[in-house]
């Protein structure tokens, strides 16, 4: 994912974590918050009880792989959070993208399907 697209700063994690709205999954949860630009950007929270430094990398570089991905179906104009849960460091890469899918739905904010998943 271009960095551009990244959330890197303490103060804007803190301010999405705090003033958003969450939508929580068994793997991960995802806040999310607008933002006064025309871009959305993404930011990747991976805790120690996802595993040692390894396993933790291993899994944001794989959910940036996904949010890639998604990106182009996504609406513009949001500052989204993700949060690796305790249960996606034994999780595969197709349960974590199903994961990512499923809650942009709930979160309407995929371009490509509506909030109940129906294709727009």
């Amino acid at each position: 994912m271009n960095r551009k697209y990244r959330l890197r700063k303490t103060e804007t994690i803190k301010r999405v974590r705090r003033l958003g709205k969450s939508f929580a999954h068994p793997l991960i949860v995802l806040s999310k918050h607008p933002n006064s630009d025309n871009i959305t950007r993404f930011g990747i929270i991976a805790r120690k009880s996802i595993g040692l430094a390894v396993k933790r990398n291993q899994k944001k570089r794989q959910l940036r792989e996904i949010l890639r991905e998604a990106y182009p179906s996504t609406k513009p104009g949001w500052d989204i959070i993700i949060l690796l849960r305790r249960p996606s460091r034994d999780a595969t890469y197709l349960e974590l993208k199903a994961a990512v899918k499923s809650l942009l739905v709930r979160a309407d904010l995929s371009k490509v399907f509506d909030a109940k998943g129906n294709r727009s």
